[in-house]
């Protein structure tokens, strides 16, 4: 579950870089790459508190894989746009 709330802070987190930024902005990508590793540490330390070991490496491929996508399809977004 946690998973999907993360993908969903990312989709926001993106929304709301993308539409603050302004066409031509290479910042934009900058932030793009803490929002990614935001999300990676963000799966880490809820793993640091749980005492459930399995499954943690297929939570991290799914949080990077999922929030890449994500980050992937904003990139595109900002490239056809600009």
């Amino acid at each position: 579950m946690e998973i999907i709330a993360i993908w969903i802070g990312v989709a926001a987190l993106t929304l709301i870089s993308v539409l603050l930024s302004e066409p031509g902005n290479p910042q934009v990508e900058a932030w793009f790459g803490a929002i990614l590793a935001g999300s990676i540490a963000t799966v880490s330390l809820i793993q640091l508190f749980k005492s459930q070991v399995e499954g943690f490496v297929r939570r991290l491929v799914y949080v990077g894989g999922g929030s890449y996508l994500i980050l992937a399809t904003a990139t595109l977004y900002i490239w056809l746009r600009g």
